[in-house]
């Protein structure tokens, strides 16, 4: 059977990145079942011969407008797949949507009718928003980390920038390749407006990774193996402190000054 990406060779590139962040997902345990989802604005990519290509479904409403995803178009994962079969199989288990010019309503071009993810309208508000503000992200992705969730149930780390400084002084690493740190979303419906709007809020206040509490994460950046990289960093400091913790002590972690110190010398943003 033919694919769209039979002979695109930078399209299929950027599915394949796709498949290789949803096998390391399965991996770590962070998308159990159908857990996660990912969205890919693959717009940049697309040639004449595929905005000639005829739709595989009726237009499919996406519940609200979003005036500046016009003509785009999108990698999503499939409602109700699981991470481990699109790593496999990403075009059996994701698809190719098109943003219809009403920019309410949207059709699958490619490869078969797998209908997007349940939390498709919450990713493309971010990716118009993004859009919006002039921004070179194009990727979206949302987990399950076992360690961030966990401390997420605990008030004190849902302050802001409390959980921040603590993972960011765990290992320098972490400063430098996640320097904007962890934005907080408080628990909220999955799926609902009112997260997707919260965690815009969040992106807006200068995160580009985002706890929703007692859910999981939302990542934003220029490509799916950067989201993802964002996620492992700051997971792998909350490892860092439960691994102390569970050896009977409270790590130090860095100080004010060390970390003062790194965003210096780095130029990191914050």
């Amino acid at each position: 059977m033919s694919s769209i990406l039979d002979n695109r060779p930078a399209l299929a590139k950027e599915v394949e990145k796709v498949a290789e962040v949803a096998g390391y997902l399965w991996q770590k345990g962070w998308a159990e079942r159908n857990g996660g989802n990912i969205t890919v604005n693959i717009t940049e990519h697309i040639d004449d011969a595929i905005r000639a290509m005829p739709a595989i479904t009726s237009p499919i409403a996406i519940g609200t407008t979003l005036p500046n995803l016009k003509g785009c178009y999108f990698f999503c994962k499939g409602t109700n797949k699981r991470m481990r079969d699109l790593a496999r199989r990403p075009m059996e288990n994701g698809s190719i949507i098109r943003i219809l010019d009403d920019c309410a309503n949207y059709e699958i071009i490619a490869d078969s009718p797998v209908m997007p993810t349940s939390e498709l309208p919450s990713h493309l508000a971010v990716h118009n928003y993004l859009i919006g503000k002039g921004s070179t992200y194009k990727a979206s992705l949302h987990t399950h980390p076992i360690e961030l969730v966990a401390m997420s149930h605990n008030p004190a780390y849902l302050e802001k920038d409390v959980l921040t400084k603590l993972l960011w002084s765990m290992i320098p690493e972490t400063k430098a390749f996640a320097p904007r740190g962890l934005g907080i979303v408080p628990y909220m419906l999955p799926s609902s407006k009112e997260l997707a709007d919260e965690t815009i809020k969040a992106i807006d206040d200068n995160y580009d990774v985002v706890m929703w509490e007692k859910h999981g994460v939302f990542a934003v950046e220029n490509d799916i193996i950067s989201a993802f990289d964002q996620v492992d960093v700051l997971n792998k400091s909350a490892n860092i402190y439960m691994c102390g913790r569970s050896m009977g002590f409270v790590p130090d972690g860095m100080s004010e000054e060390q970390m003062t110190e790194i965003s210096t010398v780095f130029k990191l943003p914050k």
